[in-house]
């Protein structure tokens, strides 16, 4: 399967657009908007929630008839504070206009109006430690499934240290039979820290039909269709994804790979 690795388009305005068309799935949607002051944008959601995610800088939003004000705080995603995130419902529109230079992720999946626009952080998102040794990464849970703010939307950002490796042990979201496991979508936005950074992603399927090793640079966006895909963060450098993730149901459930599956069960 070939396209799984996303390039943006330029530095500037609307550098990512990855529809199911685009991307050959159902649920999962991710814009990313790099934006200088004085720059803005608007859309309809249409029959899509929408969660925007101020990764870095700030601007003014208007969403769902209601004006939220300033948004945003921390000026480099490298800082892990929480981000200011906004929960936009299907047949709304939404307005952003940039106060500083911003990047701004545009997360969307199917609405069904089962929730009221909301802001979603920074209140309410705590950066928390996941895993141990070299597995350890640190998560801010902007929307996850113990969080009941949105129709189908599951998202999170986490922060794995130079290296170290993440989403790992390797394990996957492919299929629909709850509750052994849930049929899940995927993509990660990458950012490295120094920028002139690479990472390491790898999406792969036990019976090897689909088994892409991929090197990542800031702003680049990795789509998972299925399979497994962990990541990795080479000596020297901070690697930072947003990951967007919807299905059928709203819940993550994972099967580790039974070839490392004895990672977890000893970490347990």
């Amino acid at each position: 399967m070939a396209g799984l690795l996303r390039k943006p388009s330029g530095t500037r305005g609307k550098v990512h657009d990855i529809t199911p068309e685009s991307a050959g799935w159902g649920f999962v949607g991710f814009t990313l908007y790099r934006l200088e002051p004085g720059d803005d944008v608007a859309e309809a959601t249409g029959e899509r929630e929408v969660i925007l995610v101020m990764v870095e800088g700030r601007a003014t939003v208007e969403a769902a008839g209601q004006d939220w004000g300033e948004m945003g705080a921390r000026m480099d995603v490298f800082e892990k504070t929480p981000p200011h995130c906004l929960y936009v419902p299907n047949g709304s529109d939404w307005k952003a206009v940039a106060t500083t230079a911003c990047t701004l992720a545009v997360c969307s999946a199917p609405g069904n109006g089962g929730h009221a626009a909301q802001r979603l952080g920074p209140e309410g998102i705590e950066l928390t430690p996941r895993g141990r040794g070299t597995n350890t990464r640190y998560i801010n849970n902007i929307a996850m499934e113990g969080r009941d703010v949105a129709d189908s939307l599951l998202v999170t950002e986490v922060f794995t240290p130079a290296g170290h490796w993440s989403s790992y042990p390797s394990h996957r979201h492919d299929e629909d039979d709850f509750p052994r496991m849930t049929y899940l979508e995927e993509t990660y936005y990458h950012r490295l820290n120094p920028g002139q950074g690479f990472g390491i992603q790898r999406v792969y399927t036990e019976d090897g039909t689909l088994d892409e090793t991929m090197a990542v640079r800031s702003h680049d966006v990795v789509l998972v269709p299925k399979g497994h895909h962990p990541c990795g963060a080479p000596y020297g450098y901070e690697l930072y994804y947003l990951n967007v993730m919807a299905g059928p149901i709203r819940k993550w459930r994972f099967q580790n790979d039974p070839d490392h599956d004895w990672i977890a069960r000893r970490d347990a």
